[in-house]
């Protein structure tokens, strides 16, 4: 750790509009907002060059290129969804061989052989009668996301075979294609798939709501479809009709590289995974080729209703983690839960857990600096450390939840008083566990004698700041703290580390988030729909980062690389500690 520079500044009042933007971000009060709305922001790098690039990739594929393009997919080269704005995928699937039309990087990646696709998504079947459509989509994706024209018809007329209600079953599948879409759903549409003004009008659906659009072209040998097509008891296709779609689809197949599709692979076997993971494929990769074994983790407990904390500390110390963190509120925050749910309070909380457990690290993200006494509260934090034997850190942040200081009838002063006060606490704290007992006077703090003993056992216990603002926060983060912690997509983390950086190099960052963990996709779908509640599966799963192992270990190696140095890890079900701890040998030695 660092030694914080010791400079007192004055408040600015040039930036105080700036300090009320900077509260509006501050990270834990957008923790809550976003576990409030149960969403996932994908923040897209959209470059003109790699936007370039796809397109020579196209000509190239064009032209012959698709081997070389196909060996770079198969040495996973590829990443999936790192550019999904008004990205198309075609994934071209033959029964017996398969014809790689073409190649381009950038939306889906490999996950042990099965190709990954960003959640949410649009899937385009896309080939004749008889080909397999109905059957690949029911493997690789659940009934309520497939909507499918011969339900429809069923649903329409009087049955699935029944001709004469097409038109109203079409119908109804563009509303509801339009809805799911509309809604960020991820959804299979289960047709011949051979109109090319549909398949337009999708494409530019899925890019009106910036969802990459998936065609699956099915090119099953022509007598293979006639055999299927004959063992049929129900919903034979006439021989006539059947022979026109099969014409159909070989000039479909040819028009499909020229329609605004960018990628052609030839995996079958297919699943969905939210945006986070965009860049796991190609990590997760990374970490076995060149692990990496400098980034911490640590578990963060945000909910107490139910819980056994002494259990859980003990699970997390066995499974690896690093370090134990617990959320400094007073009552449950309402995106979390109701105001009157079990909720601990956090050093005492933490002063427990520090006989329960020996070798994790113990702290708070955050304390809001206007819930006590700053001196009262470097004291519990120096008590903390020397009964867990120098293991105390010590998290802060500026406070953002107005009703509950409302409710316990503490002040809540305005954002340029509470900069100033975060400001006095970090040079105060550091000042009160060092030796002897000096006086501070600061912008808003008067302590007249800075006195703590028992000293720390540590000889700088770790203070991190909480918070995403880049003119204040993490500044005041650089200048005084050992670390910042940040929260938010890929994207925006890579932008906090370069700010970080600008103001220090030296100040670690770290990354709060939440994740729902499992060895295998159906455990995972288990556990989502378990969690979901009333909200929708492709909502819930992207608020908390469902994935498997392989997916999180990718996700992590890539925060790793954008300079994250600790995770502070939410955990969305108890069952996720035993594959987290998964995850978390991979970054072992």
């Amino acid at each position: 750790m660092h030694t914080p520079v010791r400079r007192r500044r004055a408040p600015n009042h040039a930036h105080t509009q700036d300090a009320c933007n900077a509260d509006r971000r501050n990270a834990h009060s957008q923790d809550a907002r976003n576990a409030s709305h149960g969403s996932a922001r994908l923040q897209d790098a959209r470059s003109a060059d790699r936007d370039s690039a796809h397109s020579q990739d196209a000509r190239n594929a064009s032209r012959g290129g698709a081997r070389l393009q196909d060996a770079q997919c198969r040495s996973g080269q590829c990443s999936f969804a790192a550019r999904v704005r008004c990205k198309v995928v075609i994934v071209l699937v033959r029964t017996v061989s398969l014809r790689v039309v073409s190649v381009v990087s950038g939306i889906a990646g490999h996950n042990g052989g099965v190709l990954t696709l960003p959640e949410p998504c649009l899937v385009v079947l896309v080939g004749p009668g008889a080909a397999g459509k109905s059957t690949w989509a029911a493997a690789h994706f659940r009934g309520d996301r497939i909507v499918s024209s011969d339900a429809l018809r069923a649903l329409a007329g009087a049955g699935e075979d029944d001709l004469a209600a097409s038109a109203d079953a079409f119908e109804i599948l563009e509303m509801v294609v339009e809805r799911r879409v509309r809604r960020r759903l991820t959804t299979v549409i289960d047709t011949l798939g051979l109109d090319t003004e549909r398949r337009r009008r999708w494409i530019a659906l899925a890019r009106e709501h910036n969802l990459p659009c998936v065609a699956v072209g099915f090119d099953t040998p022509a007598a293979e479809c006639r055999a299927r097509n004959r063992a049929r008891t129900h919903k034979r296709i006439p021989a006539e009709a059947l022979t026109r779609q099969l014409r159909e689809w070989t000039r479909t197949r040819d028009l499909l590289q020229t329609e605004g599709f960018s990628l052609v692979l030839h995996e079958t076997a297919v699943r969905t995974a939210p945006a986070a993971f965009a860049e796991s494929a190609n990590a997760v990769q990374r970490q076995a080729d060149e692990p990496t074994t400098r980034l911490r983790f640590g578990l963060h407990i945000g909910e107490f209703k139910g819980v056994d904390v002494r259990a859980t500390a003990q699970a997390a110390e066995a499974a690896g983690f690093d370090a134990i963190y617990v959320m400094d509120h007073f009552r449950q925050i309402p995106q979390l839960g109701r105001a009157w749910d079990d909720f601990l309070e956090s050093w005492t909380t933490l002063a427990y857990l520090a006989a329960c457990t020996e070798r994790v690290r113990l702290g708070t993200l955050v304390s809001g600096v206007t819930y006590r006494n700053v001196a009262h509260l470097g004291k519990i934090v120096a008590t903390l450390d020397v009964l867990s034997g120098g293991r105390a850190v010590c998290g802060l942040g500026l406070a953002w939840f107005k009703d509950e200081h409302k409710a316990y009838g503490w002040d809540f002063p305005n954002v340029r008083e509470r900069y100033a006060l975060l400001e006095d606490a970090l040079q105060l704290l550091p000042l009160l566990w060092g030796k002897g007992s000096p006086s501070f006077q600061g912008q808003v703090l008067t302590v007249p004698e800075a006195m703590c003993y028992p000293r720390p056992v540590q000889p700088r216990i770790p203070i991190i700041v909480g918070g995403n603002g880049e003119r204040h926060t993490l500044r005041l983060a650089a200048q005084y703290a050992d670390a910042a912690n940040v929260m938010g997509d890929l994207e925006t983390v890579r932008r906090k580390a370069s700010v970080l950086r600008e103001y220090n190099s030296q100040t670690a960052l770290t990354h709060l988030t939440t994740a729902l963990v499992s060895s295998d996709d159906r455990t995972l779908d288990a556990l989502v729909e378990a969690g979901r509640g009333r909200r929708p599966r492709d909502t819930y799963a992207a608020a908390v980062h469902a994935g498997t192992v392989g997916d999180h270990i990718g996700r992590f190696r890539a925060l790793a690389d954008s300079g994250v140095q600790e995770v502070m890890v939410r955990l969305a079900h108890p069952d996720c500690m035993e594959p987290m701890s998964q995850v978390i040998a991979a970054f072992r030695d």
